[in-house]
């Protein structure tokens, strides 16, 4: 083992080996390694951007996300950052990576402009988390970076929830008994996947009708996981009909299972490109019409950020006053 000076930080780090001889030969061996392995570490903590690539920037990147966040995120970020290797280059110098570069890349993948924009979103943050660890000198750039023309989310969300009329008919044309429950329960309650898919019978009062959100289950890693955020622990009431699903062996329902047997009947009846959090949607719009207000469905939510609840009440009020308008067309005043 022997001590160093870590010329970036200027803190004492230390490297260490292990032979399996204790002999002079090995003894000089080990020195030699020892001194090889602080070299490598000198030379990889001066690193100046334009020696740096890609690759060594998401290398440290996924080691803080290691210890720093969920594994679920973690796992998601680690992909996502596969992804843009792929995509620009994962031997690429940091210094190459200019405005015109990122988005001829991107563009090349002949992906669409919504796919495209959740890459661009990853591309930044790992560049400002580079920035902000003295990894990469300048991010002016990614003012450069605009997202790519696509349809506003506002607009594209009609097609992401069902109305009331839609979802009866889609449990109508169901004919799985357990996804018909689950379906019905996720939309009715209003509860991530995640979260209904973590419940055990203790969070769950009917005398009370109270469901109590306080795990998930991170179905890529098949384990029970904390909630999404701190405004995801909450007490979730639920009406007289409202069914409770439980596997009886103990196992988690599959995500990928359901997710493909709803998308599968939802668009064969609705034509519309229906997820299992679709179900979460649907349960805010069902709220809108019958006059709760944002406020009042981002508590039951456990939403942090009421944004996509304001986006789905925009669209129903337009709706809604589509509806009134059309009756006013029928209304003879003289």
């Amino acid at each position: 083992m022997e001590r160093y000076g870590d010329l970036r930080t200027g803190k004492e780090k230390r490297v260490s080996i292990t032979l399996e001889k204790n002999n002079r030969q090995a003894q000089k061996t080990a020195r030699e390694l020892l001194a090889k392995k602080i070299q490598d570490r000198q030379e990889a903590a001066c690193k100046k951007q334009e020696d740096r690539t890609l690759e060594d920037l998401v290398a440290d990147y996924r080691k803080a996300q290691l210890i720093s966040v969920k594994k679920s995120t973690y796992t998601r970020n680690y992909f996502a950052c596969d992804t843009l290797m792929k995509i620009l280059g994962r031997d690429t110098l940091l210094s190459r990576l200019s405005a015109p570069y990122v988005r001829s890349a991107m563009l090349k993948t002949g992906k669409p402009a919504g796919t495209l924009n959740e890459h661009l979103t990853r591309y930044k943050a790992l560049m400002r988390w580079g920035y902000e660890n003295d990894l990469v000198d300048d991010i002016s750039n990614l003012r450069k970076l605009k997202n790519f023309k696509d349809d506003p989310h506002r607009l594209k969300i009609q097609d992401k929830y069902l109305e009331g009329e839609e979802l009866k008919a889609v449990l109508d044309g169901m004919d799985n008994e357990q996804w018909i429950l689950v379906t019905k329960f996720m939309a009715l309650s209003g509860l991530r996947f995640a979260e209904f898919c973590a419940l055990e019978r203790s969070d769950v009062d009917l005398n009370a009708k109270v469901i109590s959100i306080n795990k998930g289950y991170d179905s890529v890693n098949r384990e029970l996981t904390t909630t999404k955020n701190i405004f995801s622990y909450r007490e979730v009431h639920i009406q007289n009909y409202t069914h409770f699903m439980a596997e009886t062996d103990g196992s988690y329902i599959h995500y990928y299972s359901f997710n493909k047997y709803l998308k599968t009947h939802a668009g064969r009846i609705t034509g519309k490109h229906i997820t299992p959090h679709a179900l979460r949607h649907t349960h805010t719009s069902l709220l809108f019409e019958q006059g709760f207000t944002i406020d009042e469905i981002a508590r039951r939510l456990g939403h942090g950020d009421s944004k996509i609840t304001q986006e789905i009440y925009t669209h129903v009020t337009e709706k809604l006053i589509e509806k009134d308008n059309a009756r006013l067309d029928l209304v003879k005043v003289l």
